[in-house]
C-alpha cells in the first residue's frame, strides 16, 4: 500500500506542508523529515530545559501500561495502521514529553513495533533517570534495529556521568546531541530560546544564547497527528517558523478527544473530513503566504521567501492573477468570475490556482483559535518554569 493509497487526501496535505516547509522554514527545512504521527505517553516533562523549543510544561503524570491502557494503545496504533499503511512506521513517542518519565515506555515501543513492523526512534535528556529503562530501550533497538536513538547531552558533567554509566559498545546506537552551554548546537528560535533572546534584548544585551546561531526556526517535526494517550487528545499539526502566532514552532489546525480506540480513529477521520480537502476552497481568501515577497514581471510574477525563490508563469489572460491574489481581496470563485470577466482563460486560471496552493504558496492559516491557545500557554509555562529555577538549585543536568 503506498502513502496515497492509505489515505489519499492526507497524503496530499502532507505533501503541500512538505512544499511550504521546504520554502518557509528557511535553515530548519533540511532537517525536517515530517513523521506522520507522534505520541505523547506523559503529561508534560520533568527535564525543563530552558531552552526547550516546544516550552514542555511540568510534568503532571504518565500513562501506565495497566491492561485498558495497553488495550487502548495497541487500538489507537492498530487504526493508525490501517488509515495510512506504511507511513505510520514514521511514528514516535514523545513530542513535550521525556519518554524516560514513563517507567513503561519500552512495553509501549514494543507494542508498536509489534503492530507496524518499525521500532520507534527514542530521544532522552534524561537517560541516567532510570537506567534499568534506557538498557530495556537499548536492547530493543540491538534487537529490531531502528533510527539511531539519541541523548540530549545538557552539561558536561552529564556526559561525563553517561560514558561512566555505558560501555562505548553499549552507546553504538546512540547518537550524543551536545545542547550543553558549550556546544556548537544552535538553538531554534522558538518556545522557551526565543523567550530568553527577548528577555536580553529587552535589558538592552545581546540576544546570542549559544556559541553558534543561524536560520534555526523551529525543532517540530511533524505535519500530521499529535496524540497525547494521558489526556485522550488528537491534535492536527504541522511545523512553522516560531513566532508571536506560533511561538512553540507549530501550528494547531484542530483538535478531537478520545476514550476508546473507536473514538481515536473517529478522531483522525473527522480532522481529516475538516482540514484537508483537494483544491483551494473557494469560499476562502485567497492571498499569499505573509512570508512570502511578491513582485510582478511581464507574464510572470515572483515569490520570495527566506529558503527559496518561485518564479511563476502569469499568462492566462489579460489580466494579471499574481496581482489579484496579492491585493487579497477575492475568494477563489470570486478572482476566477473576475478574470473571467476580463476575458482570461478561466481553464487556466483555476489550474494556476491549484497549483500555487499544491506548492504552499497560498495562505491557509486563517484560524486564531490555538494560536491565541498555544501563545497563552507558552507564556504560562515559560512563567511557571522561570519561578521555579529562581527557587532552585543550578541544574547539572538529569541524575
Amino acid at each position: 500500500m503506498t502513502k496515497a493509497a492509505a489515505h489519499p487526501r492526507f497524503h496530499t496535505w502532507r505533501e503541500r506542508q512538505i512544499q511550504r516547509c521546504n520554502s518557509e522554514l528557511g535553515g530548519s527545512a533540511a532537517s525536517v523529515t515530517h513523521p506522520i504521527i507522534a505520541f505523547e505517553l506523559s503529561e508534560g516533562c520533568t527535564v525543563g530545559c530552558w531552552f526547550c523549543g516546544i516550552a514542555a510544561d511540568r510534568f503532571k503524570g504518565h500513562f501506565a501500561y495497566t491492561d485498558d491502557n495497553a488495550a487502548l494503545w495497541r487500538g489507537a496504533v492498530t487504526h493508525a495502521r490501517e488509515l495510512f499503511g506504511p507511513a505510520v512506521r514514521t511514528g514516535f513517542c514523545y513530542w513535550a514529553t521525556d519518554p524516560c518519565d514513563n517507567p513503561d515506555y519500552d512495553s509501549f515501543l514494543f507494542d508498536y513495533y509489534r503492530i507496524t513492523g518499525a521500532l520507534p526512534q527514542t530521544t532522552t535528556a534524561a537517560p541516567l533517570k532510570n537506567q534499568a529503562l534506557t538498557r530495556r530501550i537499548m536492547a530493543l533497538f540491538d534487537r529490531h534495529r531502528t533510527v539511531t536513538n539519541r541523548f540530549s547531552i545538557l552539561t558536561t558533567r552529564q556526559l561525563d556521568q553517561i560514558h561512566a554509566a555505558f560501555t562505548p559498545e553499549e552507546l553504538m546506537g546512540v547518537e550524543m546531541v551536545m545542547q550543553q552551554k558549550e556546544a556548537l548546537t544552535a538553538k531554534a528560535k522558538a518556545g522557551r530560546a526565543e523567550v530568553r533572546r527577548e528577555k536580553l534584548r529587552e535589558a538592552g544585551k545581546s540576544d546570542k544564547i549559544s556559541l553558534v546561531e543561524h536560520d534555526h526556526t523551529t525543532i517540530a517535526c511533524v505535519s500530521g497527528f499529535l496524540v497525547n494517550m494521558l489526556r485522550g487528545r488528537i491534535q492536527l499539526v504541522t511545523p512553522v517558523p516560531g513566532s508571536k502566532r506560533w511561538p512553540l514552532g507549530y501550528r494547531i489546525l484542530g483538535e478531537r478527544f478520545f476514550k476508546t480506540a473507536g473514538e481515536f480513529r473517529a478522531g483522525l477521520e473527522s480532522l481529516i473530513d475538516a482540514h484537508m480537502s483537494i483544491g483551494m476552497p473557494s469560499d476562502r481568501p485567497l492571498r499569499f503566504r505573509a512570508d512570502l515577497k511578491y513582485s510582478p514581471g511581464d507574464k510572470s510574477f515572483t515569490l520570495q521567501s527566506r529558503g527559496a525563490e518561485h518564479t511563476i508563469n502569469d499568462a492566462a489572460g489579460a489580466v494579471s492573477i499574481g496581482e489579484l491574489i496579492a491585493r487579497g481581496a477575492h475568494t477563489a470563485s470570486q478572482l476566477i468570475t473576475q478574470a473571467a470577466t476580463a476575458g482570461a482563460d478561466i481553464l487556466l486560471v483555476a489550474d494556476l490556482i491549484d497549483q500555487l496552493f499544491d506548492a504552499g504558496l497560498l495562505e491557509e492559516d486563517f484560524d486564531d483559535t490555538f494560536a491565541e491557545r498555544q501563545n497563552e500557554g507558552m507564556i504560562m509555562r515559560a512563567a511557571a518554569l522561570e519561578r521555579a529555577m529562581a527557587g532552585a538549585a543550578p541544574h547539572a543536568g538529569p541524575a
